[in-house]
């Protein structure tokens, strides 16, 4: 299995990136190889439930000056139902999703933004604040 990079935000605004190979939705931990790690000592166990969500990125750096489109372009069709997700701290997510259920620990968000960085996005339920399809 290739490592999937991911930035893991913690709740408390804590980040830490890396890759990793066992993340599952429905496990409780996981490991992240933090990014330039070289030794044993750089692989962190994460607790999922200290998470806010799990970023899985095309890259480390994306682009701070990119806006990410929040809406269909005219004609476009979604993958998916299409929903919008706030979060406690107010980050607002748009993306689609085929597995939302608030009563599981969490669920995949794929964002509509081609160009965005985050591929996808595992928001952790208890983090949410609202979420509507739309």
């Amino acid at each position: 299995m290739e490592p999937s990079k991911i930035v893991a935000r913690y709740r408390n605004g804590r980040t830490v990136k890396g890759t990793t190979q066992n993340f599952f939705p429905n496990k409780p931990v996981f490991h992240v190889k933090r990014l330039g790690g070289t030794g044993p000592g750089d692989v962190v166990e994460v607790n999922v439930e200290d998470l806010k969500a799990v970023f899985f990125v095309r890259d480390f750096t994306g682009n701070p000056r990119h806006i990410e489109r929040k809406k269909l372009s005219p004609g476009e069709r979604a993958q998916g139902r299409l929903m919008e997700v706030t979060c406690k701290d107010n980050e607002v997510f748009v993306g689609t999703t085929t597995g939302y259920d608030p009563k599981r620990p969490g669920f995949f968000l794929f964002p509509i933004d081609p160009s965005a960085n985050n591929a996808r996005v595992f928001i952790l339920s208890s983090s949410v604040r609202a979420a509507r399809f739309l």
